[in-house]
């Protein structure tokens, strides 16, 4: 797979790769409908439609990575449908059988307002590392076929417990999928004083967790 960034739009990481191999344990063929959700470069999406998917549509609010993922769809020989959009903003009613979302996660000390624009959009997400993700829960399941899944990845700073609740919460049934422990990422270890702050990280330490859920809608 090839993938080129535009100024401006997050390279895939560790994490993306993590929800790559979640997603390639789902059953992917030519009737399966992806959506992958604050998209970035579209990594996630075109290893979807790499792996067989039958439609896959890719959404950002970044103008700049909307741009990355037609540039990587042509790159990769895919198609997707890449669209700006507010998470789910733009689609209307449509549904998916597969919905995947590397979201915004890392807790800014600066409170909750998201910036606007900017690089830090890839990244800054309140000062809990939730104002996306906690969307991202409420809001899939109007968007997903029954039976669908919703594959979501985060760091467990950000509280695994909190996201297998809120999904519970709105009517999907969670499991933890994939967990890959490593040292803090540079953007954690920047604000290890935040994190320590406000009890999302012990004193000390210098590991996260990152990790794959997955929930099916009845």
């Amino acid at each position: 797979m090839r993938i080129v960034t535009l100024p401006g739009v997050f390279r895939p990481i560790s994490d993306t790769w993590l929800l790559v191999r979640a997603l390639l344990h789902e059953r992917l063929d030519e009737d399966t409908t992806v959506l992958d959700v604050c998209t970035g470069s579209g990594a996630v999406a075109v290893a979807a439609a790499r792996a067989g998917a039958g439609a896959v549509t890719a959404v950002d609010v970044s103008r700049r990575a909307v741009l990355s993922v037609r540039c990587n769809a042509r790159l990769n020989g895919v198609r997707i449908d890449a669209r700006r959009s507010d998470l789910f903003g733009a689609l209307g009613p449509e549904r998916f059988d597969v919905i995947t979302s590397n979201p915004p996660y890392v807790p800014d000390p600066r409170g909750d307002a998201l910036p606007r624009h900017g690089a830090r959009r890839a990244w800054d997400a309140g000062s809990n590392g939730r104002a996306l993700l906690d969307r991202v829960i409420a809001e899939a399941p109007a968007h997903l076929r029954a039976g669908g899944r919703l594959l979501v990845v985060h760091s467990d700073i950000c509280g695994t417990a909190a996201s297998l609740e809120g999904m519970r919460a709105a009517g999907l049934a969670p499991e933890l999928v994939a967990a890959q422990r490593g040292p803090l990422g540079p953007l954690m270890r920047a604000r290890r004083e935040h994190l320590v702050a406000r009890g999302s990280l012990a004193a000390g330490a210098a590991t996260e967790q990152v990790v794959v859920i997955a929930a099916r809608a009845a």
